[in-house]
């Protein structure tokens, strides 16, 4: 089983935010961890706008490096049509990054690491999980 970290589940381990979320990405095989396109797009983009571009690219390549990152693929394209039509129909839209993301992750059958559970689990059969402790 592979886990698909979302771009705020990134954010929290370059910045030390939630450190049981670095806990539970260094108790992972990096084998078992992929990083959907459009993640790093807007890890890069966030770089890019930062005050520091180039130390804080460099930083997000750095991290990106020893993990798979997944295209978007036909296979995804598939899924983001149905998430989509079944989400608009269904009145519980999903931004359209997010749904990108969900359906690269449910193209590969992973499970997709975010803090931000209420939005994904509006998309059917994706499944989802926190590594945030909230007390």
């Amino acid at each position: 089983m592979n886990w698909f970290l979302d771009t705020t589940t990134c954010v929290y381990f370059l910045k030390g935010i939630h450190p049981e979320v670095r806990t539970a990405l260094l108790a992972k095989s990096p084998a078992q961890v992929v990083i959907p396109a459009l993640v790093t797009a807007e890890l890069l983009f966030g770089a890019a706008r930062s005050a520091h571009p180039r130390r804080n690219e460099e930083r997000v390549r750095a991290f990106l490096a020893p993990f798979t990152v997944a295209p978007f693929d036909a296979d995804a394209a598939a899924h983001y049509a149905h998430i989509r039509a079944v989400t608009e129909h269904a009145g519980t839209l999903v931004g359209p990054n997010d749904l990108m993301i969900a359906a690269t992750v449910l193209a590969r059958r992973g499970i997709l690491v975010t803090h931000n559970l209420r939005e994904f689990r509006r998309v059917p059969g994706l499944r989802v999980e926190s590594w945030v402790v909230v007390l």
